[in-house]
This record gives C-alpha cells, structure tokens and sequence, in this order.
C-alpha cells in the first residue's frame, strides 16, 4: 500500500473508532504512518501542496483528539480527594 493512502487509511480508522481506550494506540499509528509518508515525501518530489495541507490538519486534528482522550482518561481516574472524605 502506498504511504499516502496509509495515513489516510489510519486516520479514518481513528475517527471510526468507538472504543477510547484504542484512541492512544489508533493516534500513535496515526502519527507513524504521517511521519513514514513526510520520509518518503522527503526523498521524492516533496509532495503536493494538498497533500502536505491535508497532513497538516490531520496533525492539528489529532492534537484535539489527544486532549479529548486525555480528559476521558482524567474521567476515568478516581478523583483522591473525593476518595478521601474531602468536603471541599
């Protein structure tokens, strides 16, 4: 498979997925196969303009993405204070 549909292919899958404790994993390959396709790009002509623009969202998109399953993963842990009896 070439590396530009791979990206792309792993992105999709990322925001098709629906179980949040994949997410970290699925934006890891994510990045991985971004970062494999800028390599290739580097050796060749450089890419297109759209695609280096598409790459580009893709990472700002990912960026929200992590912060959204950062925040489920804090939703997640038990809050100490609450545990300890905190009135506060």
């Amino acid at each position: 498979m070439n590396t530009r549909q791979e990206w792309q292919k792993q992105y999709t899958m990322t925001v098709l997925e629906t179980d949040w404790s994949k997410m970290e994993d699925r934006i890891g390959a994510v990045e991985t196969a971004i970062q494999q396709r800028l390599h290739d790009l580097s050796l060749d002509h450089g890419g297109t303009s759209e695609e280096l623009h598409a790459i580009a969202e893709t990472r700002q998109k990912l960026e929200i993405l992590r912060a959204d399953v950062a925040r489920w993963r804090e939703s997640k842990t038990p809050n100490t204070e609450r545990l300890q009896g905190d009135p506060g």
